[in-house]
C-alpha cells in the first residue's frame, strides 16, 4: 500500500531581496501565510507601505497541494510577473506562503523576457532568504464519550501525544483533537476499542 504524504513545505520565516535591473528597483517579499484572508491582508499591507511603487506583483498558494492558488500581474504585461513568481513557489516545492515583488520603473522598459528575469530573480531570492521548513498535516479529530471512560481517553491522548483544540467535560464529554495523518487510523481504532464512544473525522 502506498502511504500518502504527511508533511509539505512552507517558508521558515519572512523572506526579502532587491535586484536592479536598468534602473528599475524590485524589492521582492516572501511572507507566510495559513489563509486566504491572511494573504489578501498582507498584500495590502505591502501595498500601503510601498504605495509610491509603480506595480506590486504577486503569487500565493496555500494546502498540502496548493489547492488555492491565485497570481496577479498587476499592469505589467500579460505572463511577465504573477506567473513567474508563481512558477518560484512550484521549482521550490513550498505552499502557505504569498510572494510580492514590488517594482520602481527606472525609465527603460526591460521587454517581456527581461521583466520575466528580474520577477522571477526576485522572488527565487526572497525564497531563499526566507529558508525552507517542513509542516505537519493535521487533521480534526472528535470523541464523544461518557464520563466514566474519561481516563482511558485521556490516555490514549498522551500516549498518542495529540493536541487538544477543543474540550467539553460534563455527564456527555467530548474532545476535538489534532492528529498527524498519518496516526489517524492508529488512533480511530485505538479510541474505537473503548466501548460507548464514538470517534470521527471532524470535516
Amino acid at each position: 500500500m502506498i502511504e500518502t504524504p504527511d508533511t509539505y513545505y512552507t517558508v521558515a520565516q519572512k523572506g526579502e531581496s532587491v535586484i536592479r535591473e536598468k534602473a528599475s528597483k524590485f524589492i521582492g517579499l516572501a511572507v507566510p501565510v495559513d489563509s486566504e484572508t491572511e494573504a489578501k491582508n498582507t498584500l495590502l499591507g505591502i501595498c500601503k507601505k510601498y504605495h509610491d511603487a509603480n506595480h506590486h506583483c504577486f503569487a500565493y498558494c496555500l494546502g498540502p497541494m496548493r489547492e488555492i492558488h491565485r497570481f496577479s500581474d498587476d499592469g505589467e504585461p500579460s505572463g511577465s510577473s504573477g506567473r513567474p513568481i508563481y512558477g518560484q513557489l512550484l521549482s521550490k516545492d513550498i505552499s502557505d506562503v504569498i510572494v510580492i515583488v514590488v517594482r520602481y520603473f527606472g525609465g527603460t522598459k526591460l521587454g517581456i523576457p527581461g521583466l520575466i528575469n528580474a520577477y522571477r530573480q526576485a522572488a527565487a531570492e526572497a525564497l531563499d532568504h526566507a529558508g525552507k521548513t517542513e509542516k505537519i498535516i493535521r487533521l480534526k479529530l472528535r470523541v464523544n464519550f461518557p464520563y466514566e471512560t474519561m481516563n482511558e481517553v485521556m490516555r490514549i491522548q498522551k500516549e498518542e501525544g495529540l493536541v487538544i483544540l477543543g474540550q467539553v467535560f460534563d455527564n456527555n464529554c467530548s474532545l476535538t483533537l489534532a492528529v498527524r495523518k498519518s496516526k489517524v487510523d492508529k488512533v480511530l481504532s485505538k479510541y474505537m476499542r473503548i466501548s460507548n464512544i464514538s470517534a470521527f473525522i471532524d470535516t
